[in-house]
């Protein structure tokens, strides 16, 4: 295991690192400020007026020459290959993401004249120099998680409290004091070097490690995925030839540094050999692009509409609605979501559906096997069961920080409600949702009662304090039976105050720093940092939007900040438009945007009754209650 400590010595020659060299092309003059071209004016060099971009390729030219009427496309093999989805972005996407400049050169511009050319590459390097600029703001203003939970002494939650997420079900063992070696940046030797370390704190993937030989000095700590590439279980390197060595900092504090490795990690525990191979496996997705699948109309959540993969980050998809002819009317959720069904599911169970205008599936679609989908527990009906005009506490899905007075509107098949907030339903129920029977998002009259949660009483109810059984008497309803609601309680070991990584649901392609705040049975709810409460929500603990710290830097998402941060550094930024937008959905429910909902797997027995838990207590067997009055 300690060879590769005695290859130090010998392995010192240099392995500089490769990087792509790109051709170098001539300035361009700098007396060129207009380009005149087919008796048109253009701007040069930024090219807002008269220029376009593919969005295939991404090359620059000038937009009169470009193919279609909406000018997307330099050619028509760009357009044709677009349409195809032959590949998962478009060259915009990737131009945010990684910052790197396209790489194909569009058929078009070989055909232009000269002058054309020129304007074009003027706009490349335009593009360039801009996104330099913003890659330098980013990484000098960028969020970390590490000094975010350092500076303020916070909890993240466990992985193991994600099922869904990579690595969620055999995280095993990884805790403090577990030894790794990882590369050793106190180092001068030209050539990429590594130590062992040790976890001093866990924080969801990510570990906070210090390096063998400085004890209680933390001077040299840091923070780094424990499932990325540069963390290996103890004795790799000298399974790989790869050479220990000790950081620069206490190289002269020990004369036998084989020795004190021997005494040190005696005992300790590693990393399993193959946990690199795992953290690979649990990051392979079922769906592909080009799937097909039904997804609930996030304008109008009684219905689903046919949408396609568009692309895979992390299990998450971004499904395109089928009919969007510029593949930007877009809806983003996790693979297993209760939001999205096989091709087909909708008429099985009565559920509406938005017939699509394309008569045949496009080249290169297929629809996704059934048996990828979240499965839900089967269920009784032919017994006593809910019923049209009952009545029960629902989340809000257009308000999710809300549980609300609620109403089964229609009993589908294979276990599935159509439910209608009351007070605030459309004439033409197109505001209903579907929750199934087994749902963690729907509760037993009296529910947040026993558990001190506000009820949100129907819109125009004067008779305030709420009371269920003046409501009921006045609406001649009846509640629906509570041996009917799920009331199986895992135990997710959540606690109020950790930190996570959580999807904003009213925009769910964004994902957020957020903390649990309260915890009432297996109900979480989550306040995002820096937010105001009337933007929490309501989230079951096995919710599949929700992930560990690090998730968004292991999978290459892009994570938002907290929003104090993000508007003491850019008032004008993105997260005064998020809060905007936030605040126009929140008011009134008059936009449509998506449902949270779930449907678990689960098997429980009777119902027992407690009256009053703590946040705490919540976490383990269930118990409802039902408010009984004369």
């Amino acid at each position: 295991m300690f060879d590769g400590y005695d290859s130090c010595s010998e392995d010192t020659s240099s392995s500089s690192s490769s990087e792509e060299s790109e051709e170098e092309v001539a300035p361009l003059p700098s007396n060129l400020p207009i380009i005149k071209n087919n008796g048109q004016v253009y701007t040069y060099p930024d090219g807002k007026s008269g220029m376009a971009t593919c969005e295939m390729c991404g090359m620059v030219g000038v937009r009169d020459a470009f193919y279609s009427k909406t000018k997307r496309f330099c050619s028509v093999s760009c357009s044709r290959s677009y349409s195809s989805n032959s590949k998962k972005a478009s060259i915009l996407a990737r131009l945010q993401v990684t910052g790197k400049p396209p790489t194909k050169k569009a058929k078009v511009l070989q055909k232009q004249p000269l002058v054309a050319k020129l304007a074009a590459y003027a706009q490349y390097q335009a593009t360039l120099q801009n996104q330099a600029k913003t890659k330098a703001a980013v990484s000098m203003e960028g969020f970390s998680w590490g000094n975010y939970i350092n500076s303020n002494s916070f909890t993240a939650a466990p992985v193991t409290c994600f099922k869904h997420a990579p690595m969620g079900t055999c995280w095993g063992d990884i805790s403090e004091n577990v030894r790794v070696e990882v590369p050793n940046t106190d180092c001068s030797l030209p050539t990429k070097v590594f130590w062992i370390a040790g976890i001093v704190k866990l924080a969801g993937y990510n570990a906070l490690l210090r390096y063998e030989g400085f004890e209680n000095d933390p001077g040299l700590d840091f923070w780094c995925n424990v499932c990325g590439s540069d963390i290996h279980p103890v004795g790799w390197c000298a399974a790989s030839g790869k050479p220990l060595v000790p950081p620069r900092t206490i190289q002269h504090k020990y004369t036998n540094w084989k020795a004190f490795l021997v005494k040190r990690l005696t005992g300790a525990k590693t990393l399993p050999p193959d946990f690199s191979q795992k953290v690979s496996e649990s990051m392979q997705y079922p769906f592909k692009p080009c799937m097909r699948v039904e997804v609930v109309d996030k304008r109008h959540l009684c219905r689903t509409r046919v949408a396609v993969v568009e692309s895979v980050i992390g299990g998450r998809l971004r499904l395109v609605y089928e009919e969007s002819e510029d593949r930007t009317d877009d809806f983003w959720c996790h693979m297993h979501s209760p939001l999205i069904h096989h091709i087909g599911w909708s008429r099985s169970i009565g559920h509406r559906f938005k017939r699509s205008d394309i008569t045949k599936k496009q080249d290169g679609h297929f629809d996704t096997p059934p048996h990828l989908f979240a499965k839900v527990k089967e269920v009784d009906q032919s017994g006593e069961w809910f019923k049209e005009g009952m009545k029960l506490e629902a989340i809000d899905p257009l308000n999710l920080s809300t549980i609300c007075v609620a109403t089964i509107r229609k009993v589908l098949a294979d276990g599935f409600l159509m439910i209608g907030i009351d007070g605030s339903e459309a004439a033409d129920g197109s505001d209903w949702f579907c929750y199934h029977a087994t749902s963690p998002s729907i509760f037993p009259v009296g529910f947040c009662e026993i558990n001190m949660i506000e009820l949100t009483p129907p819109r125009g109810y004067t008779k305030l304090p709420f009371k269920w059984f003046d409501y009921l008497r006045e609406t001649g309803s009846i509640a629906a039976p509570v041996k009917l609601f799920n009331k199986d309680v895992p135990n997710h070991g959540f606690r109020v105050g950790m930190k996570l990584e959580a999807v904003d649901l009213m925009e769910p392609r964004l994902i957020c720093v957020a903390t649990v705040t309260r915890i009432i049975h297996r109900l979480l709810r989550i306040h995002f940092d820096g937010w105001e409460e009337e933007y929490d929500q309501w989230v079951d603990c096995e919710s599949p939007d929700l992930y560990p710290v690090g998730w968004c830097q292991l999978t290459g998402y892009q994570l938002q900040p907290p929003a104090s941060q993000s508007s003491r550094e850019s008032q004008s930024g993105s997260s005064k438009q998020k809060k905007k937008a936030k605040s126009q959905q929140y008011k009134g429910h008059k936009k449509m945007t998506t449902l949270q909902l779930k449907e678990e797997l689960i098997d429980g027995e009777d119902y027992n009754f407690l009256q009053g838990a703590s946040d705490q207590e919540s976490n383990g067997s269930a118990s409802f209650y039902i408010k009984q009055e004369p």
